[in-house]
C-alpha cells in the first residue's frame, strides 16, 4: 500500500492542524494505521493507531487527550487531528500502515508515507 501524508505547517503553541494520510494500492480497510513522528537526532516515537475495522485506538502518553486519530475508509485516508499544540510537538509526522498489527514499536510497522513537517511555535 502507499501512503501520502500532508497536512503539516507553522502553527502556534495552543493551536491545531490536521494532517492526512491517502492510500492507494491495496483494500484499505484491511490495514491498521498509525501515526509517528521523529524529531531528528531522536528515535521515532508513537503517536496514535487505529484499528481497521475502527473498532479500537491507542495514543502516546504525550498526545492523549489532545490529538484524535480517525478513518474514512470512503476515501482511503487516515486523519490525525492535533488540538493544543506544544512545541514539544514539533516533529517530522509519518504514516504508517500494517495488515495485522498495531503496535507503538515502529519497526514492526511494514508501509510508511513519507513525512510531513509540523512546526509548533512558542
Amino acid at each position: 500500500v502507499q501512503l501520502q501524508a500532508c497536512g503539516g505547517g507553522l502553527v502556534q503553541a495552543g493551536g491545531f492542524l490536521r494532517l492526512s494520510c491517502a492510500a492507494s494500492g491495496r483494500t484499505f480497510s484491511n490495514y491498521n494505521l498509525g501515526w509517528f513522528r521523529q524529531v531528528p537526532g531522536k528515535e521515532r516515537e508513537f503517536v496514535a493507531a487505529i484499528s481497521s475495522d475502527d473498532s479500537s485506538t491507542s495514543y502516546g502518553d504525550s498526545v492523549k487527550g489532545r490529538f484524535t486519530i480517525y478513518r474514512v475508509n470512503a476515501k482511503n485516508t487516515v486523519y490525525l487531528q492535533m488540538d493544543s499544540l506544544k512545541p514539544e510537538d514539533t516533529a517530522v509526522y509519518y504514516c504508517a500502515a500494517h495488515r495485522a498489527l498495531m503496535t507503538m514499536t515502529p519497526e514492526e510497522w511494514y508501509y510508511w508515507g513519507q513525512g510531513t513537517l509540523v512546526t509548533v511555535s512558542s
